[in-house]
């Protein structure tokens, strides 16, 4: 079966995206994209494919996938059971690797392991409990600390050891099959241009069918129309300016995304999320306070665990010295 493809949204004045998902979600299915995918799992068992390979994952499980590989995971859940969060996800361009590489030449380390993930790399446990605290605060981080965590992880990928290619090598994947479909013509289309006007005609065209051959096929192939399919794109986008930029304004996202009406952007983000954008801000910000807040308690009792610690051990030895 060929697999879809998916649009990756990387933000304008991002370099890369980074996100997580629980499950079920939309991007479970064979798909692939142009972009590097880092995929840590964080939750759940189950199977996963890359290229050719089929292997079982587990919490920890660590895979780098190159452009164009296509991939996918599948847990082993109960019917209709519901995983908050399932995964922790980065992707980046060849073209931010190339420019990232020219500018800092050190960044050529990297080339081996980048290289080697146009098969899929599995990385091992070691490595994978070592990037995770970094991958869990760069799924929130901003500005340059962004850059910062990425460096991280980038330095800890490039120095791992234990790791293995999953796909055999003479698994090649052919992009240009895939996107010979008209759909996947019109999927790369969308994601080039999610934010502009386009309409379904304008779609038809570049998939080379008729507007209500396309319509019936673009139904058949995601599940939706295309107003629900452009819809929910827009709005998950908005999703991640409202997580990763908290001085942006509603009014500022409703435009970056590609509404021109802030009624309309309230009212399908409603739709979409079941509370309005102002709302969702709200909750995640109390979200990272509280988070923030059972952090510190959790290091003050480190701290305080520690102190008694040391004076348990002090004590008897000065009453020894004593007698």
């Amino acid at each position: 079966m060929e697999p879809d493809l998916e649009v990756v949204q990387i933000r304008p004045g991002e370099s890369f995206a980074a996100w997580s998902h629980g499950y079920p979600y939309r991007t479970v299915r064979w798909h692939f994209h142009p972009e590097y995918e880092l995929h840590q799992v964080v939750a759940t068992n189950g199977r996963y494919f890359v290229g050719d390979f089929i292997g079982e994952f587990e919490p920890g499980n660590l895979v780098l996938t190159g452009p164009n590989l296509p991939h996918n995971w599948v847990s082993d859940v109960p019917k209709d059971a519901i995983v908050p969060l399932r995964c922790r996800i980065i992707q980046f361009s060849e073209s931010f690797v190339r420019g990232a590489t020219t500018a800092l030449p050190e960044l050529a380390g990297l080339s081996p392991i980048l290289e080697s993930s146009r098969r899929g790399v599995l990385f091992s446990n070691e490595t994978s409990r070592e990037i995770a605290p970094l991958m869990e605060e760069v799924m929130h981080a901003q500005g340059v600390r962004r850059i910062e965590l990425f460096m991280m992880i980038a330095g800890s990928l490039s120095r791992a050891r234990g790791s293995r290619m999953l796909a055999s090598a003479s698994y090649l994947p052919d992009p240009s099959g895939y996107m010979s479909a008209g759909i996947n013509k019109a999927l790369a289309y969308i994601r080039e241009n999610l934010t502009q006007p386009f309409n379904e005609a304008d779609l038809a065209a570049i998939a080379g069918q008729s507007t209500s051959a396309f319509s019936r096929a673009f139904r058949q192939h995601t599940g939706m129309s295309l107003v629900q399919y452009v819809k929910r794109l827009r709005i998950n986008l908005a999703c991640q300016i409202l997580m990763s930029d908290e001085q942006a304004s509603i009014t500022s996202i409703c435009y970056e995304v590609g509404y021109n009406n802030l009624s309309n952007f309230n009212r399908q983000f409603l739709a979409e999320k079941g509370m309005t954008p102002s709302r969702f801000r709200r909750l995640l910000l109390d979200n990272i306070n509280t988070a923030k807040a059972a952090q510190r308690r959790r290091r003050e009792a480190a701290s305080h665990s520690t102190r008694e610690s040391a004076g348990c051990t002090t004590e008897p030895a000065r009453r020894g010295a004593l007698l």
